[in-house]
């Protein structure tokens, strides 16, 4: 197991505390949403540059943390097709800078047919599932020029919203540059948590072999919401995504999302119990 963080999880103020804090906690890799982390340096679309990539890479490669997982989160559907044309524009320029950061995977969600991101029904309709498809397949033609993996994950609120619905949008777009982001409980809702074996289990029988990141994060119950939760103090079985990660994906980048202080060194000691005993 390669155990990372979120970039964002950790209150830094800069790119040098930020890479000191993650080696000082022991991780070895990261996720980096570079307008989250970096909000005091300006990536808006059009000012990324080799350099200012080099500079970012290099940064966290001094200290033997990889950068695992440029997060570029966008709404791949939005309603406003400006606002939609610009998401994919950063995302693509992302993709073409990836080789610069020192990293191979450029991830997203698929969105959500409002402006916003929440659940709702009409995200499951065949015509967002099209439109993801479509933006999907011009992010991984892009990708395809630069030798990067475009990770697609799924969750509840999204278009790509269970195992099986994330399969067809991997037949359809049918590219090797084209790869998947495990996070188990964005596939989870009130109704179906208790579910976990059966959920995961299909996942992996579905997609496995095309997993190449797993989030790890957690989940308590609170009325009739799911609500997040740090690692190891919710109700995920990590015994069996432990079990079933060991078995498939040995050494992949586990990325701790929604994990805070006071929270990260608890976390970081429980994941690797749990690896160990799986």
């Amino acid at each position: 197991m390669n155990l990372g963080i979120r970039g964002h999880d950790i209150e830094k103020n800069c790119l040098e505390e930020l890479v000191k804090e993650i080696e000082r906690k022991g991780l070895k890799s990261v996720q980096l949403a570079l307008n989250k982390s970096l909000d005091y340096i300006n990536t808006d679309l059009g000012n990324l540059t080799p350099g200012l990539a080099h500079y970012v890479g290099s940064t966290f490669r001094k200290h033997g943390i990889q950068i695992a997982v440029l997060g570029c989160y966008i709404n791949m559907i939005h309603p406003d097709k400006v606002e939609r044309r610009k998401g994919l524009e950063r995302f693509k320029e992302h993709i073409r800078y990836a080789r610069d950061f020192g990293c191979s995977i450029v991830g997203t969600e698929t969105g959500n047919v409002n402006a916003e991101i929440f659940y709702t029904t009409e995200n499951f309709k065949e015509e967002p599932f099209q439109e993801v498809v479509e933006s999907v397949r011009e992010l991984v033609e892009e990708a395809e020029k630069f030798g990067v993996i475009v990770g697609i994950e799924a969750g509840v609120n999204h278009p790509i919203y269970s195992p099986k619905v994330m399969r067809r949008l991997l037949d359809d777009v049918n590219s090797n540059n084209l790869q998947v982001i495990f996070d188990p409980v964005n596939l989870l809702t009130i109704d179906n948590y208790t579910k976990q074996e059966e959920i995961f289990k299909e996942a992996f029988d579905l997609f496995g072999d095309e997993i190449v990141i797993l989030h790890a994060k957690d989940f308590i119950v609170e009325g009739d919401m799911l609500k997040p939760a740090a690692v190891g103090k919710g109700l995920l079985d990590y015994d069996l995504v432990m079990t079933l990660i060991k078995e498939k994906k040995p050494f992949i980048n586990v990325l701790m999302e929604d994990t805070q202080e006071p929270f990260i060194d608890e976390s970081v000691n429980f994941l690797r119990e749990k690896y160990n005993q799986g």
